[in-house]
């Protein structure tokens, strides 16, 4: 359904970018070729992320064991790096307006930015139903919103020129745009970079499960060496070396601890290990017995 709603969202997009790039340039708006130019990055990063979604439900194989899912979250990352440099033309080309200014034709840009916004609210409504947590849904609807803002900017911008003949107005709201698109795009590549360097997933605390599961379960004496990862921004991974108390069997012990995990942290993909008489550090040490319960 996410990947549907995107290949809608990329229809309208690139539908609407190419009239909104002919009535920029014929009515000499920056305000317009700068949505054109977003909505140009918008086309193509839904475009890749429909191909990501797409390609990610292939299946595993020997050389990628766990599949192609985190094309969504490179997909994710290079958008957002892509708003980066879109926002910096916008800035760049802003300046050179201030100081040279050009006649804008006010009345074709107004027409022209309300289609956009039409096209824009349409897109909009198609990604708003998809799943926030997302991050390639996430980045093409954060897309989307600063295309609305971009529209909404050159409609007011429009407006003023009409009334006033004030065309200064024009790059003046376009810095603003490019303002609100360096916001998104942070938290965009912030977000998809932590997955990419293997961040323990946002909201999650390797010290409150340690606790947990010592506390909560009697088949843990001790749990450490706790890593958390994610795929994509919704399927998480952890590892974990386990001391049970003594007595306990060894399945036993990685069923409690597996399905603790789902149930409390909604993890289910969790890797344990059991450790009846040494750990063994990240650098290959043995350590006895009374140790490993102070291994971190």
């Amino acid at each position: 359904m996410d990947q549907r709603r995107i290949g809608w969202a990329f229809l309208i997009t690139a539908a609407f970018m190419l009239v909104e790039a002919v009535g920029g340039l014929m009515s000499g708006s920056l305000a317009l070729l700068a949505d054109a130019g977003h909505m140009v990055s918008d086309a193509a990063a839904l475009g890749f992320s429909w191909a990501a979604m797409h390609y990610g439900r292939r299946p595993a194989t020997a050389q990628l064991s766990y599949g192609y899912k985190r094309l969504e979250i490179l997909a994710a990352f290079v958008n957002g790096c892509a708003l980066f440099v879109i926002a910096g033309w916008i800035i760049v080309e802003a300046i050179q307006r201030f100081f040279a200014p050009v006649h804008v034709a006010g009345g074709m840009m107004l027409v022209v930015a309300i289609l956009g916004l039409l096209s824009n609210i349409a897109a909009f409504l198609v990604l708003h139903g998809g799943n926030r947590q997302n991050l390639n849904l996430r980045g093409a609807w954060l897309h989307v919103l600063g295309d609305m803002l971009s529209s909404a900017a050159a409609i007011v911008a429009a407006g003023v020129i009409l009334l006033t003949g004030w065309t200064p107005i024009d790059p003046l709201l376009s810095v603003f745009v490019a303002l609100v698109v360096l916001r998104s795009a942070w938290g965009i590549v912030k977000s998809s970079a932590h997955i990419l360097l293997e961040g323990t997933p946002e909201g999650l605390s390797l010290a409150d499960i340690k606790a947990d599961l010592e506390a909560n379960l009697a088949e843990v004496q001790n749990a450490h060496h706790i890593h958390a990862w994610s795929i994509t921004g919704e399927q998480h991974m952890l590892t974990l070396h386990v001391h049970p108390t003594e007595g306990a069997i060894a399945r036993d012990v990685v069923t409690a601890v597996q399905r603790r995990l789902a149930e409390r942290f909604d993890i289910a993909h969790v890797t344990v290990q059991i450790e009846e008489d040494f750990c063994i550090d990240t650098h290959g040490h043995e350590k006895t017995g009374a140790s490993a319960s102070n291994c971190h």
